[in-house]
């Protein structure tokens, strides 16, 4: 038999981590309104304004964002030999009046906090040493808008809505009108979305986008 050249007291390399298959709070079924507790979590965020779809801001944005996700990956592989799927795209959305982005939809008031989330074995050190690391050569023009934060939201109410954005607005609406004061809350915080399936390469009626709203007591309100 041919030598392999690898001894059988070699460790095998440890198998790469996809945390939205394994974190429940990425869990969420279509027609089905879960309520639940999200841990803080950490994130790369960056911050905007407008319709994501014509907005040189939001692709300016991404543009950032993405960079520095990818070189914190490679550290956390090569330097921990801990190696991970980058997660999915997520926002944060919101509108002065809220009517424009629950029901009328105007994007172009809408404000917006894009965000990939980072395992929580990786610190702020990672992601100083990742943005360093990406403006060494072909800086994107808002690295510097980039920002390492905790987010917060606690009780949460959410679901899977499978089709294009533009069809939100009725799940939406039975989220924040039937189902979160059904269940003795009121809405708090920011609207929050994951986005598990990429538009360039999903047709619009079969996305996948995690909708997910922070509530509290309706008593503490």
């Amino acid at each position: 038999m041919a030598d392999s050249g690898k001894t059988s007291r070699e460790a095998a390399p440890a198998a790469k981590v996809d945390l939205k298959k394994s974190l429940d709070s990425y869990q969420a079924k279509r027609g089905e309104f879960r309520t639940l507790d999200v841990p803080d979590m950490q994130y790369l965020m960056i911050d905007g304004h407008g319709d994501p779809n014509v907005s040189p801001e939001y692709v300016a944005a991404l543009a950032a964002l993405y960079p520095v996700a990818y070189k914190m990956k490679f550290s956390s592989k090569r330097e921990l030999a801990r190696d991970y799927v980058v997660p999915p795209l997520e926002g944060l959305w919101w509108a002065a009046d809220m009517e424009s982005f629950t029901v009328g939809r105007d994007k172009s008031q809408w404000d917006w906090t894009m965000m990939l989330m980072v395992p929580e074995w990786l610190d702020r050190a990672a992601f100083q040493n990742a943005v360093a690391l990406v403006d060494e050569k072909d800086a994107p023009e808002r690295l510097a808008d980039v920002r390492f934060e905790t987010l917060s939201e606690g009780t949460c109410v959410q679901t899977l809505h499978v089709g294009s954005y533009d069809d939100e607005a009725p799940v939406l609406a039975e989220m924040h009108d039937d189902v979160i004061p059904a269940r003795g809350f009121v809405m708090r915080g920011i609207h929050h979305e994951i986005y598990f399936s990429d538009p360039r390469k999903v047709a619009p009626e079969r996305m996948r986008t995690l909708l997910r709203q922070p509530v509290e007591p309706a008593s503490f309100a």
